[in-house]
C-alpha cells in the first residue's frame, strides 16, 4: 500500500508562487513517481504534471495550461514530490491532488486520473486578488 499526502496550499495573489508538497509513504519503492491533478468546481480533474522515476533522476510531463509555470520534481530522499507554481492566475484555483500508481504507465496514459490508484486528500488553492 502507499499514502500520499498534499500540503502547502494556501490563497495567492495572481502573478504570485506557492509550493505544494506530496509526502509518499508505504511501499514508495513500488511506485513510477508522482503525478499532480486540479480541480476546479463543476469541472473535470485535469492533468497538472508529472514526475516519473528514471535511473538517478526523472522525467516530467506537463499540462498544456501550466507549461512553462509550473515545475514538478521529486525528492527521493525524503520520499517527497513537489509542484512549484509561478505567475499564479485565477484560473488556477482548485484543489490539487497528488496521485501516483504502482504500475509503469505509458505517457499518453499519464494525463488520465483513472491510471491512478493512490491518491492524497487534496489541498486548496485559491488565486485571487
Amino acid at each position: 500500500q502507499v499514502q500520499l499526502a498534499e500540503s502547502g496550499g494556501g490563497l495567492v495573489q495572481p502573478g504570485g508562487s506557492l509550493r505544494l508538497s506530496c509526502a509518499v509513504s508505504g511501499r514508495t519503492s513500488s511506485t513510477f513517481g508522482v503525478a499532480w491533478f486540479r480541480q476546479a468546481p463543476g469541472r473535470e480533474r485535469e492533468f497538472v504534471g508529472a514526475f516519473r522515476r528514471s535511473g538517478g533522476g526523472g522525467m516530467t510531463y506537463y499540462g498544456d495550461s501550466v507549461k512553462g509555470r509550473f515545475t514538478v520534481s521529486r525528492d527521493n530522499g525524503k520520499n517527497t514530490g513537489y509542484l512549484q507554481m509561478n505567475r499564479l492566475k485565477p484560473e488556477d484555483t482548485g484543489i490539487y491532488y497528488c496521485a501516483s500508481t504502482s504500475g509503469s504507465p505509458i505517457s499518453s496514459l499519464l494525463r488520465n486520473p483513472s491510471t491512478y490508484e493512490y491518491w492524497g486528500q487534496g489541498t486548496q488553492v485559491t488565486v485571487s486578488s
